[in-house]
C-alpha cells in the first residue's frame, strides 16, 4: 500500500485536503522517513522528531511562502523541508552540494530566514511582520522558538518590540529541556474555549455593544478587561507573556494534531500578537532518542539496529581533552571557574561540572552574558575559562573588546570548533576568530595541533604567571594521527621538517599541518626541498620565526581561516617590516559563506589539501625559473 507521504510528494494528495483522521499516520511516516535518512547522512534527529505534529499542523493551516515560518536555530526544520518539496533530496542532507541542515533562503522560497544561531527567530519574525504591514501584504508570520532560546537575551529584546502586530504568532516549543510551565487542566479548558469561533464572535459582539453604549459603555468595558486580566493571572499565571503584549494560549499537547489544528485555525482571529505554548517530547517516536535526547541531538551516521550505548563515554576529541585539562588545573587552583553557553557536554566541561559544581556556570544560550560575566568573575580575583564554539563567539566580540580586553581581565577563552567544520555549513564555520583576536597585540592566541600541545598550553595558560585575556583555539573532533606523532616541544613554533639546502619555507598551524606534511613529502619526491614550520602561538607572531624565514627565497603560508585579517596578512607585514625581499605568498579562506561538506572536501575546494599545496608551490617555482 502506497504511503501517504509518497502520495503527497508526488502531488497526488494535498496536505490541506487530506482527511484529518489520516494526519497521525502521516506524522508516523515522517518520523520513519527522518530516522531512515538521518541515520545515513547524520544531522539533528531528536529536535526534528519532537516537532513533526507541530510542523504538519502549521503547513495544514498556513501557506508558505505567503505565510512565513521562522525557525529559531533551525535544528527542527527537516519536516518543513519534507513538506515543501525537498524529500527526494534528503539523501544529500548536509552533503556537499546537497540540502542544508538549516533553513536557507537560497535553497527554497519557503525558507523565510536563515538560521543556525539561537534566539534570533523572534526578532527576525517581528521584522518580517512589520515589513508585511508596511507593504500591505497578507500573511501571518510564525516564529517557532524552543525553551532554550529563553536563556538568551535577544528573545526579551524582541518581546519588548512586538507593538500590536496582529500578524505575528510565536510558538514556544517546550520540550522540557530547559523551562516548563505547569498551568493545569483549567487552563486547558480556557484555552479550548478561547480558540473556538463562538468565543471570538461573542467577544467582538460584546465589545461592539459596549462601544456603542453611551456614557457607561467604556467604563464597563475597561472593568471587564481588568477583571479578565486578574482572572487570567490567578488561574494560569501567564502574566509575563501578556504583560509583554501577547495573547497567551497553552500549554497544548504538541503531539495532539487535532488540538494544534484547532488552535492554529483561530490564530488569525486575534487582534494582537499571539503566544502559543506547546509541550513536546524531544526524540518522540524513537525510544533511544526519547530516553537520551542529548545523545541524539546532533548525530553522525548510525545503524538503527545496532545503536551505540548512549551512556558510553564520548569519543576522544579536542573538546574532551580541554575539559579534562581545565578540570585538572582546577584541582590545583580553587580560583579557576568554567563558563559555557548551553554547551556543557559539547565543550567537554561536564568533567568540570561533576567535580566543581559551585565553580561551574552554564549561562544558557547567552554568549554575550557569558563573556561579561567572566569579566566580572575575573575582576574579583577568580580565573574563569570560557568555552564557546568559534561561530558562537562572534556574538560576543563587543563584550570581549569592551569588558574583557580594556581592563585586561584574567580570562582564558577556549575556542572550540575552530576552523572548517563539516555538516552544519555556513552558519557554523569557525573561520573568523583568528582575524578578530589577532587585532590585539596584547592577546596571545594559541593553536595546538594535537592533544599533547593542548594539554601543555592549557596548563601554562592557567598557571599563576599567565594573566590577562588569552585564547586557545582547536578544531572539532579528534587529533590527526600524523600530528599526534609530532608530540609537543613546548615551543611557540617548530620547524617540523627541514629540506636539504631548502630555499622554500612552508608555514601553517593547527589541523592544516597534516596537509602541509603530506605536501612537503610530495615535493620531496619531485626533488623540491621545502622546510615546514608549524606555529603554535599565532598572536603575537614569534620574532624568532620571522628571523628564520628571512633566510628563505620563498615563503608560503596556509591557514583554514579567512585570509583577510588573519595570520597570513600579519606574517606578510612582519616580513616586509624586516626588509624581506623574497617571494611571499599566502592562502586562506574567502570571506564568502562556506557551504556544508566534509572537511577534506572543503580543503580540496579551497586548495588547502596536500595536492593543491604541492602544485601551487611547484608551479610558482617553475615560473620563477
Amino acid at each position: 500500500m502506497q504511503k501517504i507521504l509518497d502520495r503527497i510528494q508526488s502531488g497526488e494528495l494535498c496536505l490541506k485536503e487530506l482527511p484529518e483522521r489520516q494526519l497521525p499516520q502521516l506524522c508516523a511516516e515522517i518520523r520513519e522517513f527522518l530516522i531512515e535518512h538521518v541515520s545515513k547522512t547524520g544531522g539533528h534527529l531528536s529536535s526534528n522528531l519532537g516537532t513533526v505534529e507541530l510542523t504538519v499542523a502549521l503547513h495544514r493551516i498556513f501557506t508558505t511562502p505567503e505565510d512565513a515560518i521562522v525557525f529559531d536555530v533551525g535544528h527542527q526544520c527537516y519536516t518543513h523541508k519534507i513538506l515543501t518539496g525537498r524529500a527526494d533530496r534528503f539523501d544529500t542532507l548536509r552533503q556537499e552540494g546537497g540540502l542544508s541542515g538549516f533553513p536557507n533562503r537560497g535553497e527554497s522560497e519557503h525558507d523565510a530566514f536563515i538560521a543556525g544561531h539561537g534566539n534570533t527567530a523572534l526578532s527576525a519574525a517581528i521584522g518580517i511582520a512589520q515589513a508585511k504591514k508596511l507593504k500591505g501584504e497578507k500573511g501571518t508570520v510564525i516564529a517557532v522558538i524552543g525553551d532554550g532560546a529563553f536563556t538568551g537575551g535577544m528573545v526579551y529584546e524582541g518581546m519588548n518590540n512586538i507593538d500590536t502586530l496582529d500578524n505575528l504568532v510565536v510558538i514556544l516549543n517546550d520540550n522540557k529541556m530547559s523551562i516548563s510551565k505547569n498551568v493545569g487542566s483549567f487552563s486547558r479548558y480556557l484555552t479550548n474555549l478561547r480558540t473556538s469561533a463562538s468565543y471570538h464572535t461573542a467577544k467582538h459582539r460584546t465589545e461592539d455593544l459596549l462601544d456603542k453604549t453611551p456614557v457607561v459603555g467604556k467604563y464597563i468595558k475597561d472593568a471587564l478587561s481588568y477583571s479578565k486580566s486578574v482572572l487570567r493571572r490567578t488561574i494560569y499565571n501567564s502574566t509575563f507573556f501578556e504583560e509583554m503584549g501577547f495573547q497567551y494560549l497553552g500549554p497544548l499537547d504538541g503531539h495532539n494534531i487535532n488540538e494544534l489544528l484547532a488552535t492554529f485555525s483561530s490564530a488569525k482571529q486575534y487582534d494582537s500578537p499571539l503566544f502559543i505554548h506547546i509541550e513536546t517530547v524531544k526524540g518522540k517516536g524513537f525510544i533511544p532518542a526519547e530516553r537520551n535526547p542529548g545523545a541524539f541531538h546532533g548525530v553522525g551516521t548510525f545503524d538503527t539496529k545496532h545503536l551505540p550505548d548512549p551512556d558510553a563515554a564520548m569519543s576522544d576529541s579536542f573538546s574532551e581533552e580541554m575539559g579534562i585539562a581545565v578540570t585538572a588545573a582546577a584541582q590545583k587552583d580553587e580560583r579557576i571557574c568554567a563558563v559555557t553557553a548551553a554547551m556543557k557536554y559539547a565543550t567537554g566541561l561536564h568533567h568540570f561540572s561533576k567535580q566543581f559544581r559551585r565553580r561551574f556556570f552554564d549561562v544558557g544560550m547567552a554568549e554575550q552574558h557569558a563573556v561579561t560575566f567572566a569579566a566580572g568573575l575575573a575582576v574579583e580575583g577568580m580565573r574563569p575559562v570560557v568555552a564557546i564554539y568559534s561561530t558562537f563567539f562572534q556574538r560576543s566580540y563587543d563584550q570581549f573588546i569592551h569588558d574583557v580586553n580594556l581592563q585586561r581581565a584574567d580570562v582564558l577563552f577556549a575556542i572550540d570548533r575552530a576552523g572548517l567544520v563539516p555538516g552544519d555549513g555556513e552558519t557554523h564555520q569557525g573561520i573568523y576568530d583568528v582575524a578578530f583576536f589577532s587585532q590585539f597585540s596584547n592577546v596571545p592566541v594559541f593553536a595546538p595541533s594535537n592533544y599533547a600541545e593542548l594539554r601543555l598550553w592549557m596548563d601554562r595558560l592557567l598557571g599563576p604567571s599567565c594573566t590577562g585575556p588569552r585564547v586557545i583555539r582547536y578544531p572539532k573532533g579528534a587529533e590527526h594521527p600524523r600530528l599526534a606523532a609530532l608530540g609537543c616541544s613546548g615551543e611557540i613554533f617548530d620547524k617540523v621538517c627541514e629540506g636539504e639546502n631548502a630555499k622554500i619555507a612552508l608555514v601553517t598551524y593547527g589541523l592544516l599541518t597534516a596537509q602541509a606534511l603530506f605536501a612537503v613529502e610530495k615535493l620531496r619526491n619531485e626533488k623540491i626541498a621545502v622546510s615546514l614550520f608549524k606555529i603554535v602561538r599565532l598572536n603575537p607572531l614569534p620574532e624568532d620565526l620571522i628571523g628564520q624565514l628571512l633566510e628563505y627565497d620563498s615563503v608560503y603560508f596556509i591557514e583554514d581561516a579567512i585570509a583577510s585579517g588573519s595570520v597570513g596578512i600579519h606574517l606578510g607585514a612582519a616580513l616586509q617590516q624586516q626588509g624581506y625581499s623574497g617571494h611571499y605568498r599566502f592562502r586562506g579562506l574567502p570571506t564568502d559563506p562556506i557551504d556544508h561538506a566534509a572537511v577534506s572536501q572543503l580543503q580540496k575546494k579551497y586548495r588547502l589539501d596536500a595536492d593543491s599545496i604541492a602544485e601551487w608551490i611547484k608551479d610558482d617555482e617553475k615560473r620563477g625559473e
